[in-house]
């Protein structure tokens, strides 16, 4: 099961911050490798990480990294980052200033009396079922991590086959409102 995500508030050691990182990088063998060794090396805490394609070109990726900003000062990351020679750009995203989204798969066993109540679920967090059986559903929501947790917090209650979370995903808002979903 996924650990929670953290709050931007005070717990009752610390405050909790996360650093969302938007780093472009050449799509190269062994790249990842070392952007995560440089993090591990350092003892920079990870807390998400997504890579995908950046360009159809598939030259570039783009690597979004959500650190703890408790165990890696923003400064000094985004140094070593310029360090590695395929690092291309690095954006800092500030929460309020980034349209975050993550992808919850999860598949929980049904029977007629649980099934009202998952389906319910999905209906609330506006999440899709994308496969069924007699047996079993398995849902998705593409939403903020917030929903995401809702979600699963809401399904807590029924057994779980599986669940799995991608991490975070973050671009730049274009505009000062933020969206909804």
């Amino acid at each position: 099961m996924a650990v929670p995500e953290p709050f931007t508030g005070t717990t009752v050691t610390s405050p909790v911050r996360h650093h969302i990182l938007s780093v472009l990088v050449e799509n190269k063998a062994g790249v990842l490798a070392r952007i995560a060794g440089l993090f591990a090396r350092r003892g920079f805490n990870i807390y998400s990480l997504a890579v995908a394609p950046a360009d159809d070109s598939q030259r570039f990726s783009r690597i979004t990294i959500v650190v703890d900003a408790q165990s890696a000062p923003l400064e000094q990351i985004r140094g070593q980052l310029n360090k590695l020679i395929n690092v291309v750009d690095i954006k800092d995203l500030a929460p309020r200033e980034a349209l975050e989204r993550e992808l919850l798969l999860a598949t929980v066993s049904v029977d007629e009396t649980t099934r009202p109540a998952v389906l319910e679920a999905v209906a609330q967090a506006n999440a899709s079922i994308v496969d069924v059986n007699e047996g079993a559903v398995t849902l998705m929501l593409a939403g903020t991590p917030t929903a995401c947790d809702a979600l699963e917090r809401r399904l807590e209650g029924f057994t779980h086959v599986e669940l799995h979370r991608t991490g975070r995903v973050a671009l730049p808002r274009l505009s000062a409102v933020p969206t909804k979903n």
